[in-house]
């Protein structure tokens, strides 16, 4: 029996089902995405999206649906679902569909009358094309099988409506026809194994409605071009494979290379076997020898700052991984290496790569070998905090750094409201910037003392760190409420309770006394742990915001006002086991374990990008989040670390 799987009962009930998607990528960029009942209900979804070169390689939902009939005496069957608004969907296949699982490939089987029939969609890896296996289970008259493809070509960060410059021709190609809407795309070229006919009629389909953007507050309604369609007859016990590609194939291979590519497939069985294959859906070869690392899906694209944070989760503690680590390091120093050296609107992005270089060196145990292979990198990047002109950046003489660029957001909690103003701005001496701040600088004194040279570098950041060792808590700490301040500015300490504070707790070096931490992390723990993650402000604050729902806007002011992070957790999770040890493990298995709850709800097989702040925590944003994934990965490595030195 299938981990991921979906009854009868569930899928008809369109509350249930369409709360519900399924994702799939071929490891370049590309997607599919849509819910278990095939309805789309975001302008992400799509069953064929690529990164098209021509523009940037911004991604394009190429083709949206296609929609399957079943014929049988004359009558019709259709399996598809789209929504025309005000709950009116039509056709209504979904009341069909008996069975959906996900096990190597999403599965969907449906039941009309005595016709048994499923659908396998999978995407393959490393090209651009989807094959989709159909198979009629069961049937006892003539059956024929017609699929209309529902055509996008656009932005999927925008809609597309019915227009004069589509081309409305197509291309015969070897079992199948090929569409190009506008110049500048590749061809879509949908081939079938088996004999069929293709009936050119265009036409479009107007007001086709996407819920989830209606109640985001986003624009909600687009036309789509169907060309025509393919009709060909099925038998029972006989299947049929269709690609959807950008260049046209063998017609007469599909079977086997899809037979080929199920083969390499791993099952998924447990949860994680979901965590493990959602974290390699990140990683993708994105062009010019580059191996990146996606945000999350579906909408998120690349940073620098997600990048540092989810790739030792993604590679090192999902599977040890040190050759993928290796390339996305370096691609990352091609891709950002200005960020890294002079700076962006992500102040503390830079100050990752030493986190990451530490988690490499303390995962394989050579110390001196990575230091020495990133040391000229980190050195230079420390030296341009030190020396100055990075953007928004200032080193003071305590030797915290000032960070502040009027009417930018240059921390990780960077929403934007609708006027273009930042949510929580936090200019000036920000905790969690300091913290890695006094990490690098004691990681480098550290390693540079015992495995280099530079007698003068080694100076100046042993003063450094004496000073920081001193203003750190003389600026930071307060007092009567034992915790850290949020961020220091020239009006004094903002003593908003935030997760930030818990970083001076879980990295390698910090300048707080072991009486401090426990003092932090008591704080985070009654305010800000939740079960599924990290809240980032505390429910007793006047701006805190419990739910994150409502326009964007209104989502913006939730975003980290309150919403509740698993990225976080990783770090609340070290600092307990730093701080107390093995008897932390028992209540870190409860909070990683919690999530097997959720993974089919939302993103099926999938870890969301935040919750909730308040129960029960609902889970939000991108469908599947890479410095989340990465999170509970991590977490589960530091699980099974101290459940060693228990024995």
């Amino acid at each position: 029996m299938s981990y991921l799987k979906f009854d009868k009962a569930e899928l008809v009930n369109l509350e249930y089902s369409l709360a519900r998607e399924v994702l799939a990528t071929n490891k370049t960029g590309g997607y599919l995405n849509t819910t278990i009942v095939g309805c789309n209900t975001r302008k992400y979804h799509g069953l064929f999206v690529l990164p098209v070169k021509n523009f940037e390689s911004r991604r394009y939902v190429l083709l949206s649906s296609l929609d399957e009939t079943l014929i049988q005496h004359g009558r019709d069957f259709n399996l598809g679902i789209h929504c025309y608004g005000k709950n009116n969907y039509e056709p209504r296949g979904h009341k069909y569909i008996v069975d959906f699982e996900f096990e190597k490939y999403p599965v969907t089987v449906y039941r009309v009358g005595g016709i048994k029939f499923s659908k396998s969609l999978l995407f393959l890896h490393n090209k651009e094309q989807l094959l989709i296996k159909y198979t009629l289970l069961d049937a006892h008259s003539e059956t024929t099988l017609r699929l209309r493809p529902f055509l996008a070509f656009r932005e999927i960060h925008t809609l597309t409506h019915a227009n004069e410059d589509a081309d409305r021709n197509f291309a015969p190609v070897d079992g199948g026809a090929a569409f190009r809407l506008y110049d500048g795309f590749p061809s879509v070229n949908i081939q079938i194994n088996r004999s069929n006919d293709y009936f050119h009629s265009p036409d479009w389909y107007y007001n086709i409605e996407y819920s989830e953007e209606k109640r985001r507050g986003f624009l909600y309604q687009e036309d789509l071009y169907t060309p025509g369609y393919f009709e060909l007859p099925i038998k029972k016990g006989e299947s049929v494979i269709v690609s959807v590609s950008t260049s046209e194939v063998s017609a007469r291979g599909l079977a086997g290379q899809f037979t080929r590519e199920e083969a390499r497939r791993i099952s998924l069985q447990s949860y994680d076997d979901c965590l493990m294959r959602a974290a390699k859906q990140f990683i993708v070869n994105s062009g010019k020898g580059l191996k990146e690392i996606y945000c999350g899906y579906t909408w998120l694209g690349k940073g620098l700052r997600e990048t540092l944070i989810a790739l030792p989760g993604l590679t090192l503690f999902a599977d040890g991984d040190t050759a993928t680590l290796d390339d996305v390091l370096e691609s990352a120093f091609k891709v950002y290496g200005q960020q890294l050296v002079h700076g962006s609107k992500q102040a503390d992005a830079a100050l990752w790569l030493f986190w990451v270089v530490q988690q490499y060196a303390e995962y394989t145990g050579d110390q001196q070998g990575i230091w020495l292979k990133y040391r000229e990198r980190l050195t230079r990047i420390i030296k341009s905090f030190m020396d100055g002109g990075r953007m928004g950046v200032r080193l003071d003489d305590n030797g915290l750094l000032w960070v502040a660029m009027h009417g930018v957001a240059m921390s990780w909690m960077n929403a934007y409201d609708s006027e273009g103003n930042p949510v929580t701005e936090r200019s000036g001496y920000q905790v969690e910037t300091n913290a890695f701040w006094y990490n690098a600088v004691s990681y480098v004194l550290d390693k540079e003392s015992r495995y280099g040279n530079d007698t003068r570098l080694i100076y100046r950041l042993q003063t450094l760190k004496d000073r920081m060792d001193v203003s750190f808590r003389k600026v930071f700490w307060i007092e009567d409420r034992r915790h850290l301040a949020d961020y220091v500015d020239a009006c004094g300490q903002n003593t908003d309770v935030r997760p930030n504070q818990m970083f001076t707790c879980a990295l390698e070096y910090s300048p707080l006394t072991e009486e401090e931490k426990a003092s932090v992390m008591e704080c985070v723990k009654k305010e800000l742990l939740t079960s599924r993650g990290i809240r980032t402000l505390s429910p007793k604050n006047p701006l805190y915001k419990g739910v994150y729902d409502g326009d964007q806007n209104q989502r913006d002011h939730a975003y980290h006002q309150g919403s509740t992070r698993v990225w976080l957790l990783t770090f609340y999770i070290e600092a307990m086991f730093k701080l107390y040890g093995t008897v932390s493990v028992r209540r870190a298995v409860e909070l990683v374990g919690a999530f097997e709850e959720d993974i089919e709800r939302h993103g099926v097989g999938a870890v969301c990008e935040l919750y909730d702040g308040d129960p029960p925590h609902n889970p939000h944003g991108a469908i599947s989040s890479a410095v989340a994934t990465a999170s509970l990965l991590r977490s589960e490595y530091l699980i099974n670390k101290y459940k060693k030195e228990e024995l």
